[in-house]
């Protein structure tokens, strides 16, 4: 029988401002910039700062006028890395099988775990109450028999929840729902909805294949018809083999303008680029993949003669990978970016990079290395090459 968590760290990159700095407890903290930086978005809102109506990738500018008082921050990359790291490592003590989605988002396969850790409802409890001991952090956390179904529950009972549907309760927990709760339903697809008095998934249900696909595309349509009989609905990127790595963030709302995009694709580059070192690995090819509100997908890879070699190459070589595909103006709900044909680093190659990219990816190297033997260090790097956004 097949068993996953979704686990999902609460405000993520705002709680663990709270946790370095008590005296943000309980206030309305937003991190993503300071009031009057340049085309600044919110890249994350505490509990606190969301009652105002803040959320991310909200314009920082807006923001401001909603919560005036809130506690106004620029990310800290390296520290919420450090965080994740060990919040990853936590999970892998739990399963050999963790899907890193993200930063702060990740699925958790404890199928055939109940001879070690007991029933999986209270594996999911133990892993609660572990990450919170040894973080000081909170993570909200769904159980179910398939990954979408895991991902809803996982957002039910937010923050430092735990949301279990049980084996063959799949779909009488979908047909309960509002379409709002709809996971990878975006605003123009809740248009629709409201269009066609399609208010729950109980009525949603009653539909047929061929009307879903009339109203909502071939995709979108057949996505839908799985998602509300509480069928495996949503197909999450693998990329944990030795010949690949991947991460993707999926938003809560439809992203449309570019830089609150680019802010996301850097994100991504965080988590790929300490993987990457961790593992003593090197790639040349790498991978885009563009999910837009309308759930069409669309992906494409490149392969360069030098292997990535530092955060800064990544960033930039993805960047023009995305503007490539881009379609400007459509809403996007979900960004990936993968890094294909893995080989082992090989230090020989580095007369290939020229002398600053070898400097650089040095330097991260010992970053890395400082935050692994001194978990409190919070080492981090400065990103004088974003300077002029």
């Amino acid at each position: 029988m097949k068993c996953f968590i979704h686990a999902d760290l609460d405000a993520f990159y705002a709680s663990v401002e709270q946790l370095d700095h008590p005296e943000y407890r309980g206030k309305a903290v937003i991190v993503g910039g300071l009031p009057g930086d340049r085309r600044s978005v919110v890249s994350t809102a505490s509990y606190e700062a969301r009652k105002f109506g803040v959320h991310s990738a909200m314009p920082l500018a807006q923001a401001v006028k909603l919560c005036p008082k809130g506690i106004y921050l620029r990310g800290r990359m390296k520290r919420y890395q450090e965080k994740s790291q060990e919040i990853m490592a936590i999970f892998a003590d739990f399963s050999p099988d963790v899907q890193q989605l993200s930063v702060d988002e990740a699925f958790i396969d404890i199928s055939g775990m109940e001879g070690l850790f007991g029933p999986p409802a209270g594996l999911a409890q133990k892993l609660k109450n572990t990450i919170r001991e040894k973080t000081g952090l909170t993570v909200s956390v769904g159980l179910a028999s398939n990954k979408y179904i895991a991902k809803i529950a996982s957002g039910m009972s937010k923050p430092d929840g735990l949301f279990v549907i049980p084996l063959g309760d799949e779909e009488k927990f979908m047909r309960s729902l509002p379409v709002s709760k709809i996971w990878g339903a975006g605003e123009k697809t809740q248009e629709l909805f409201k269009k066609h008095s399609i208010r729950t998934c109980e009525e949603l249900s009653r539909l047929s294949l061929g009307v879903l696909t009339s109203i909502f595309g071939n995709a979108f349509g057949l996505f839908l018809y799985r998602a509300v009989r509480g069928e495996p609905a949503e197909v999450f990127d693998e990329g944990r083999g030795t010949h690949s790595m991947s991460a993707e963030r999926t938003f809560d709302y439809d992203l449309y303008d570019e830089f609150a995009i680019e802010t996301a694709l850097l994100d991504i580059c965080q988590t790929l680029i300490w993987r990457l070192l961790d593992c003593e690995w090197q790639s040349r090819t790498i991978s885009i993949k563009i999910r837009y509100e309308d759930f069409s997908t669309e992906g494409v890879r490149e392969t360069s003669q030098d292997p990535v070699s530092t955060l800064n190459d990544l960033y930039k070589r993805l960047q023009d990978l995305f503007h490539k595909k881009y379609r400007p103006g459509r809403g996007v709900r979900l960004l990936g970016a993968g890094l294909m044909n893995l080989e082992s680093f090989s230090p020989r190659q580095s007369d290939l990079f020229n002398t600053g990219d070898e400097k650089e990816r040095r330097l991260e190297q010992s970053i890395l290395e400082i935050n692994k033997k001194f978990p409190n260090a919070a080492v981090k790097r400065g990103r004088t090459w974003l300077a002029d956004e």
